[in-house]
């Protein structure tokens, strides 16, 4: 009898599915992609095909040029070779997926990085019954848990509020974060305009396209440093303290990130305003969504793959660590 899951071959490269002769997020160009979703480290360009949905594919060609892509809607499933694939929502950036595989009787869910909280800026992480999750583990330690996300916009809002004579600049990814994090303002009712980095200029304007009403954006980049007191300024994180941001009006420097849990991290980007929202599941939501789904096995793509592996030991739940290259700390 074959075991579990026989069927997908991982490779340090990415997942490969010889019976549908495609590969999962790879790593390096293949002639079929499938692709969790837009962030560089799981969508590469120079892949003969790819198979996404329709964001992905936008934020793929915005960043890589046009890609010879096949949009896979949500709930649609499509049949390659001898399997039977479908793509559900993540709930981590705009148009981002797990990847559902069915064939010899046995499913397989593919999760790409993904959250367990809402986002106004994509649809929710859809829980998928299945026989293996393969999962991602960036925040699979204890110690990251990440706090209420409206909790930490309040800080930065009081912030904003307590210094009129100075900007904040927040530093935020600039796929899925910077979008986020203009989207909790607003619904917190900071309607007055937010100033961008050019880097964020493109995908702003994508997440429009796809009806994500972020209110008025205005370049940050020309003005007097008056003309920016009492106001927020979002930045991709590489410009927190560069040449750029030296002439903003006395900023106070904030970050959006799963990674401001640690304080060390904190100082060294000389983080005056640590802000701890995260587009990944911390150590709670990935623990719960395994006992949620009740899979026979966890397969772990990268992150904290030890402790996420050890818990499900513990469990009596078969794991193993995959081991995946290419996959970053991004600044999440």
């Amino acid at each position: 009898m074959a075991r579990l899951g026989s069927w997908i071959e991982p490779h340090p490269e990415g997942i490969y599915v010889p019976a549908a002769d495609a590969w999962i997020d790879p790593s390096q160009p293949k002639p079929r992609a499938l692709v969790t979703h837009g962030h560089a480290d799981h969508a590469r360009g120079g892949h003969g095909a790819v198979l996404a949905t329709t964001e992905t594919l936008a934020i793929m060609d915005c960043r890589y040029g046009a890609q010879t892509g096949q949009p896979v809607a949500y709930g649609e499933s499509i049949r390659l070779g001898e399997v039977e694939v479908s793509f559900v929502p993540a709930g981590h950036v705009l148009g981002s997926a797990q990847i559902v595989l069915e064939h010899r009787g046995e499913r397989i869910v593919v999760s790409g990085d993904y959250k367990r909280r809402p986002d106004p800026t994509c649809l929710p992480f859809e829980p998928v019954p299945c026989d293996i999750f393969v999962t991602e583990a960036t925040f699979g330690l204890p110690v990251f848990r990440h706090p209420d996300t409206g909790a930490e916009m309040d800080r930065l809002l009081e912030a904003l509020h307590a210094n009129p004579d100075r900007c904040v600049l927040v530093g935020a990814y600039a796929l899925g974060k910077a979008q986020r994090v203009i989207m909790e303002l607003r619904g917190r009712g900071h309607d007055a305009p937010i100033y961008i980095h050019g880097a964020l200029q493109r995908l702003c304007d994508l997440y429009r396209e796809f009806g994500v009403e972020l209110g008025t954006l205005l370049p940050a980049t020309g003005l007097k440093a008056a003309e920016l007191k009492g106001s927020i300024v979002i930045a991709p994180p590489s410009a927190l303290n560069d040449r750029w941001s030296r002439r903003l009006p006395d900023p106070i420097t904030a970050m959006a990130s799963g990674w401001m849990r640690i304080r060390q991290r904190a100082r060294q980007k000389n983080v005056e305003l640590p802000l701890v929202i995260s587009d990944h599941a911390d150590w709670d939501e990935l623990t719960a969504t395994l006992i949620e789904l009740a899979p026979s096995e966890v397969w772990v793509t990268h992150g904290r793959e030890d402790a996420l592996v050890h818990w499900c030991m513990t469990r009596q739940i078969k794991a193993r660590a995959l081991d995946l290259v290419g996959y970053e700390d991004e600044d999440d």
